[in-house]
């Protein structure tokens, strides 16, 4: 498989088990922090090969760190240590109790159309993977126990309407109408949360698609910039996943015993803040900080040294990512539920949740 196999074996082959107990609980009532998902959630320390693709697809999807990321700010607020890259886990139990982040810079729902993409199943399979070697080291209680009362967090669909709808939208509507597209992929977004909840997770916050229309690639790929300053028709079919999306959730919750899954709507929050940019603290809500050309988007953040010398202006970062006072002002929203992005989360704030 991917490393963790061949560790299993190994242990398995030694008779090696209980070796290590589960740490104590933060003062939240949650053990660890499980995150999947796409560029939102992964600088492009955990895709193989990534510093030769996104040279290739000019997308440098955070300046740095993925410490700015919002999974990232919310483990803080939780008081979890930041969830390590999949592929830098050495296979010690301590790596994985601290939790792990699967997510990918490049990520779709359905089966990726390029190599230098993951699929949400392949990351469901190294999750499988994990969960089953937490079984062999801690025993079967402990180890539910400890599944039950971490969190995971799924950050998915931005790269399939990018890379399957936007970048080929009039082939795709010739398959699909908008409604369709957005019923698959909310689809495999339930298929996920079932797989999940067969491994004893419980608690599941599961974050809705930021406006893409008003992303600087797609106001440069469709030269519309109406009064909204947003391509209106991309943003019409992105929301309609998100709602999707979130009946799905409340769906789950009645009938799910125990199942305690949360909707964030990132696409309410970031629209808030392009609509009224100067009265959250920002100047510019339309070009990239990091890109060349019309609106940042004619080339892509290749390298952080093109970036604009006042990163905390801009609502976009690059192509398609948030800058992090973005990040910042989506966690505490989505954490409090107070500030200026109130009632993004729901049937609670991820604060409620743990």
């Amino acid at each position: 498989m991917e490393g963790f196999a061949l560790f299993m074996v190994a242990l398995v082959s030694m008779g090696i088990t209980n070796l290590a107990m589960v740490p104590e609980k933060t003062s939240r009532n949650v053990s660890a922090m499980y995150v999947l998902g796409d560029s939102s959630v992964d600088c492009g320390s955990n895709t193989l090969f990534y510093p030769i693709i996104h040279l290739n697809l000019s997308l440098l999807p955070c300046n740095g760190s993925n410490s700015i990321l919002l999974p990232y700010l919310l483990a803080k607020k939780m008081g979890l240590p930041y969830a390590e890259p999949f592929y830098t886990q050495n296979g010690t139990i301590d790596g994985l109790l601290n939790g792990v982040n699967y997510g990918a810079a490049h990520a779709t729902i359905l089966s990726p159309t390029s190599l230098g993409h993951q699929s949400l199943n392949h990351q469901l399979r190294q999750v499988f993977e994990t969960v089953q070697l937490l079984e062999l080291q801690l025993g079967h209680e402990s180890s539910r126990h400890f599944i039950r009362s971490s969190l995971f967090y799924l950050a998915f669909g931005k790269d399939d309407y990018i890379d399957l709808f936007l970048r080929n939208f009039s082939g795709v509507m010739a398959e699909y109408n908008g409604p369709q597209f957005a019923e698959i992929l909310v689809n495999q977004m339930v298929h996920a949360v079932m797989n999940l909840y067969d491994m004893n997770v419980r608690k599941v916050v599961l974050m809705g698609i930021l406006p893409l229309g008003c992303a600087p690639s797609l106001l440069f790929q469709w030269h519309i910039d109406d009064a909204t300053g947003c391509v209106e028709m991309i943003n019409e079919v992105v929301l309609r996943y998100n709602v999707l999306l979130e009946k799905s959730i409340v769906r789950l919750n009645e009938e799910l015993p125990d199942a305690h899954l949360v909707f964030c709507d990132l696409y309410q929050g970031v629209k808030k803040i392009i609509t009224f940019p100067h009265f959250f603290g920002f100047e510019d809500a339309k070009n990239a900080c990091c890109g060349l050309g019309l609106y940042g988007a004619e080339i892509g953040c290749v390298t952080s040294d093109i970036a604009c010398n006042t990163v905390s202006a801009n609502v976009w970062w690059d192509l398609y990512n948030p800058t992090p006072k973005v990040n910042s002002l989506l966690a505490e929203s989505t954490w409090s539920g107070q500030q200026l992005l109130s009632n993004i989360c729901r049937p609670t704030t991820i604060r409620g949740l743990v």
